[in-house]
């Protein structure tokens, strides 16, 4: 778009960190390979899948990387003395290699194929890791749920025009043609145009550059993108309603950060007040949205869809204050402020002015996920 006689770049989406990729390709591959260890009676230990993963990982990249390449042996360590004699010796053939890739993980799909989930009971703390791998999946969850703010007339989904590349699984030119070939079959299906690839720079060195340009845009000496923040930030507010035995209480969503929210600039919550709990220990709940962008600071939802607003991980903490008894609720206003290094600090003060408490979530490591 343009402002002012100049022209101005507006990120308008950003998808989920999915977290499938290059690690889950070695390990699919290790477990593959495995097999023509276990048909010849040889069962692996630990350090062996670990080297044999790495093997693995070196024979992809070699074979993505020369189109003449047709197969690579695979070599690790053997177990007891003779070390060099009983090494392991295998093939991992071409064959297998875009087997695994192209149809376990970038399998042709239709538009409406959506990443199918597992729900445990129990998982283990840490990263969200996606249950289904099927990257072309998670493609067109994006470009459609987006299209549905977007208002767009004749088509179900986003069209991309142009597709740049950088780095990671894409170096591989035949992953390349499957991501472009998937994108062309759902767009063909609406009479869209052929999508066109862009070409860019060592992308072992794009972040690095990118990095480098965003410094002389902060200088005016370039054209920055715009967006802020990716996403649309939401503390949770328990609910005030009688306690049901074997139900846990509801929250709503505030708003505390909107979608787009520049780093560096702060806004206050106008005209509400809400209890803020001291002296003993509570988890504020944190949440977030790619797909809620017209939430302004302030709204509060009290119903949402599934994959419309997702909670992240919560804060832990005890609010002190010096002569106030412990589990007094206090009533407070709020302020967010984004900070240049991705954090968000919301400050707690209290409606009399005598006191101000600050939390603190770091924007960046959700946003990078």
């Amino acid at each position: 778009s343009e402002e002012d006689g100049e022209l101005i770049l507006n990120r308008i989406a950003v998808g989920n960190h999915i977290l499938v990729g290059g690690d889950n390709i070695d390990f699919t591959l290790a477990y593959a390979v495995s097999k023509h260890f276990t048909e010849k009676g040889i069962r692996l230990d630990t350090s062996q899948m670990l080297s044999l993963v790495y093997n693995c990982k070196i024979a992809k990249e070699k074979m993505l990387n020369d189109p003449d390449s047709e197969s690579e042996q695979i070599v690790i360590l053997g177990r007891g003395r003779g070390v060099v004699g009983g090494a392991l010796k295998t093939e991992l053939k071409r064959s297998e290699v875009e087997n695994i890739i192209i149809d376990g993980f970038f399998p042709i799909t239709n538009i409406d194929d959506m990443p199918k989930k597992k729900v445990s009971g129990f998982k283990e703390l840490g990263l969200h890791y996606e249950s289904d791998t099927a990257i072309t999946k998670h493609l067109a969850k994006f470009l459609k749920i987006h299209a549905k703010k977007l208002e767009l007339e004749d088509k179900s989904f986003i069209h991309p025009t142009g597709v740049l590349f950088n780095g990671g699984v894409t170096k591989s030119v035949i992953i390349r043609e499957r991501i472009i070939d998937v994108l062309n079959r759902w767009v063909s299906a609406e009479n869209g145009e052929e999508v066109k690839v862009i070409t860019g720079d060592n992308p072992d060195l794009a972040v690095s550059m990118g990095a480098s340009f965003y410094g002389l845009a902060k200088r005016g000496r370039g054209i920055r993108i715009r967006g802020g923040t990716s996403r649309a930030y939401y503390v949770g507010i328990e609910t005030a309603m009688p306690a049901i035995p074997g139900m846990p209480t509801p929250i709503k969503a505030l708003c505390v950060v909107p979608f787009g929210m520049e780093e560096g600039t702060d806004v206050e919550i106008r005209g509400q007040e809400f209890g803020l709990v001291i002296g003993e220990h509570a988890t504020f709940r944190f949440l977030s949205s790619v797909v809620r962008k017209d939430d302004k600071a302030g709204t509060i939802v009290e119903y949402w869809e599934e994959d419309e607003i997702e909670e992240l991980a919560p804060l832990e903490t005890t609010i002190t204050a010096e002569g106030i008894e412990g589990g007094t609720v206090i009533p407070v206003r709020l302020h967010s402020f984004v900070t240049e290094i991705g954090t968000l600090q919301l400050w707690c003060e209290s409606v009399d002015g005598k006191y101000r408490w600050k939390l603190e979530f770091n924007l960046r490591e959700e946003e990078e996920e």
